[in-house]
Formats: C-alpha cells, sequence, structure tokens
C-alpha cells in the first residue's frame, strides 16, 4: 500500500506526464479496434452476399451461339435437356448435388389475390443448393414422393405468403398457378435481396404440367475440393467443354454457355480481404508502434527527472529492488488503465456502428442490394494481445534507465541536475 500511495501521489504531482503517456496508449489500442473493427465489417458486408446460395454453387445457363460451328450458323438459341443433366452427371467428378431449374412466369391466385411470379420446377437438392430455410411452423420442402408422383405441391416465398394471404398462413392451403390448384407444403423463410419471391414445384410435375417441349434453362449444382481459382477456371473450361459436345456448339464460344462459378468468386473475394487484412494489421502494427515510441520516451524522461530523488532515496536506506519495482508498478498502473479506456471507446464505438446499421436494416425491411458493411465485430484477442505489448514495452522502457539510475552512488545522483 505504501508503494501505491507513492506511486498515486506521483502521479498526481505529474499529470500533464501522466496524460500524455495513458493518451499514447489510449489512442494506439482505440486505433487498433476502429481499423479492426472496419475490416471486419466491409468483410461481413461482403460475404453475407454469399449467403443467398451455397459457397460451392455453380449455376449453368445456355444462351446464344456467336460462332459457327459443325454446319451450324451462328445466332443459335440454346436450351437444356436431360441429356446435359447425364452428361455432366457422368462427367463432372468434383460434382456433389445438382438440379436442373425450369423457371415459367405465372400468375399465382389466392380468392381475390393473385401475382405473377417466377415458378420453377426443382429437385428436392435445390433446398440445400440454394440454403432455403424453413422456420419450426414453416412446412417442408419438396421431396422424392413429390417428384416420384408428381404431385401438384408447391413451396412459396415468405413474400408471397405475406401479399397473397395476408394475416393468414398459407401452409396446406391451394393456390391456383396458372390453370392448375397447387397445395401450398412449405414456406420458404429466406430473405431475399431482390425481387417479389419465388414459387417451386417439383421438376416432374413441371416437366408434366407447364414444360411440354422437356427443355430448360439453368442447371444448378454444389462442387467439392476446389479450393483455387486456376481450379475452378479449369472446371469452368471443363463443363463448357462436356456440354459442347451434346449442345453442339464451338468449346472457344464464349457466349454459348454462362457459368456463374459461387466457389470462384468467393475464393477471389476472400484473397482481396486478406491483403485488407494485411494492411490494416500493417498499420495497426505502426500504430502500436507509435505507442510504444510514446510511452518509452516518457518512461525514459520520467526515470531522468527523479534521478536526484533516486539518489536520495538510496541515501535513507531503500533498496535498488524496491526503487526499481515502484518504478515499474507505474509504468504497469499507466499502461493497462489507459489501454482499458482505449479499448473500451474503440468498442463502445464499433458496437454504436453495429446498433445503427442494424436499425437500419429494420427500418428498411423490404431495401435491396447488395451488403456493404455489416456487424464490425472485433476479435479481442487482438486487442489483449496488443495492450499487453505496450504493457511489456513499458516494463522495458522504464526498467532500463532505472535499473541504470540506481546503480549511480546517492551522492553522484543528488548531483544530478536533469
Amino acid at each position: 500500500m505504501d508503494i501505491l500511495q507513492e506511486i498515486w501521489s506521483g502521479l498526481k504531482h505529474n499529470k500533464l506526464r501522466t496524460v500524455l503517456t495513458g493518451l499514447s496508449v489510449s489512442w494506439g489500442i482505440f486505433i487498433l479496434i476502429i481499423l479492426l473493427g472496419a475490416g471486419n465489417g466491409l468483410k461481413n458486408g461482403v460475404t453475407s452476399n454469399f449467403s443467398e446460395r451455397a459457397t460451392n454453387t455453380v449455376q449453368l445457363w445456355p444462351n446464344r451461339t456467336s460462332k459457327p460451328y459443325k454446319g451450324y450458323q451462328s445466332g443459335r438459341n440454346l436450351s437444356f435437356t436431360e441429356k446435359e443433366l447425364n452428361q455432366v452427371d457422368e462427367q463432372v467428378v468434383e460434382m456433389t448435388d445438382q438440379s436442373p431449374v425450369i423457371e415459367k412466369y405465372l400468375t399465382i391466385t389466392n380468392k381475390s389475390e393473385y401475382g405473377n411470379y417466377p415458378v420453377r420446377g426443382v429437385v428436392p437438392y435445390y433446398k440445400k443448393i440454394f440454403n432455403l430455410k424453413f422456420e419450426e411452423n414453416g412446412g417442408r420442402f419438396i421431396n422424392e414422393q413429390d417428384m416420384g408422383s408428381n404431385r401438384k405441391v408447391i413451396v412459396i416465398d415468405k413474400k408471397i405468403e405475406e401479399v397473397l394471404f395476408k394475416n393468414e398462413s398459407a401452409l396446406g392451403k391451394f393456390v391456383k398457378v396458372d390453370q392448375v390448384m397447387f397445395q401450398v407444403v412449405g414456406i420458404n423463410s429466406k430473405k431475399e435481396n431482390w425481387g417479389e419471391g419465388n414459387a417451386y414445384i417439383p421438376y416432374s410435375t413441371a416437366q408434366m404440367v407447364f414444360n411440354p417441349d422437356k427443355k430448360f434453362r439453368s442447371i444448378a449444382m454444389t462442387i467439392e475440393g476446389l479450393e483455387t481459382e486456376e481450379e475452378n477456371d479449369a472446371l469452368n473450361k471443363k463443363l463448357t467443354n462436356t456440354l459442347s459436345q451434346t449442345m453442339t456448339f464451338d468449346p472457344d464460344d464464349t457466349q454459348a454457355l454462362w457459368i456463374r462459378n459461387s466457389q470462384r468468386d468467393y475464393v477471389e473475394t476472400m484473397k482481396i480481404f486478406n491483403g485488407i487484412t494485411l494492411f490494416v494489421s500493417i498499420i495497426g502494427i505502426f500504430t502500436l508502434i507509435a505507442g510504444i515510441v510514446g510511452v518509452s520516451n516518457i518512461m525514459l524522461v520520467t526515470v531522468k527527472e527523479r534521478t536526484r530523488e533516486i539518489g536520495i532515496r538510496k541515501a535513507i536506506g531503500a533498496p535498488p529492488g524496491h526503487i526499481l519495482f515502484s518504478i515499474i508498478i507505474e509504468s504497469i498502473m499507466i499502461t493497462a488503465f489507459f489501454g482499458y479506456l482505449g479499448m473500451m471507446v474503440g468498442i463502445g464505438v464499433t458496437e454504436l456502428v453495429n446498433v445503427i446499421l442494424e436499425q437500419s436494416a429494420a427500418a428498411n425491411p423490404s431495401e435491396t442490394g447488395m451488403q456493404v458493411f455489416m456487424n464490425p465485430t472485433v476479435n479481442l484477442t487482438y486487442v489483449y494481445i496488443s495492450t499487453l505489448i505496450l504493457i511489456v514495452s513499458g516494463i522495458i522502457a522504464g526498467y532500463m534507465p532505472a535499473r541504470k539510475a540506481v546503480k549511480i552512488k546517492p551522492i553522484e545522483a543528488m548531483r544530478d541536475e536533469n
């Protein structure tokens, strides 16, 4: 307690020095938290846009040829058939799940309410590929029994339920799709960033009722084992070469087949954010270095100013270890307190920004578009380590000159004029 009272008295006597030392610590920790929070917020915002589907999703669309090939003129409209499904299934070993997608814009009617929506004929794997969500009382997705029996069942997005059924549940009720009645068996509660919602029916039913020519416009699948851009580019090339055989188009025709490879996009995005993380880390390190320099310089000045005091204390019998210990404890108290203060202010700012973003999102639930910034969380492990580094630096900065000062003979120390 005597040491603590002595340190407290010294700190009050040198308020400016104490505040300057503390500010260098607080500012370093505060800037570090703000930088980490900004980097994480940007990363969380952009990566949240991948939540629409699994990150390892690949989706294909046939288009119009731009090159003549094997006697065929350019400008042909291409379509998928069962042949392409089988070809992909046989040739693409990286594929895990696959779903054809028949999409028709049809009128869905419930009593006096109606709307024109995309109705997609899909297989059960579609739910996993696109991460559809069903609440506890939200029913189910299409299953194999629906497929095998060509059942007239339908799953609708929450947006459609809100429009067609107002304040009642659509589950178990019947809706008219074009001129055919379908029973609602599930409500997809996953929020889409755009559009008025989609409806899903069994692929087999869609083929039978709405697609007599058996052609469709999309194939979706998930893949595994591809971790680099090069591997995903190779897969895209493989898909093009494989489908060019059955659809008869030039494999070098970049317009004939559109490929959306979410895994490649994800890998590329993560590479960008790894660069951002490295940049933020470098800035944070330099900020800490500035704090360390500030603490070190002020502790050097502190010990220099107290050289005469140290000589007097030694002359009256104070052990050198006692003097060293008091200086080190003073350094720890300053850096720990002001480091904690900077950490709390920084966390408070990031939390305030997070609350504002959440309230903005809640106030505009129907707002569409890509997310850019959200949830600027901070990994406090880095903050604790940084504070510890500053404390250790302060200890070293105080210990080295203090150790030198306590070795000086009392008479020489008392002659020191600072």
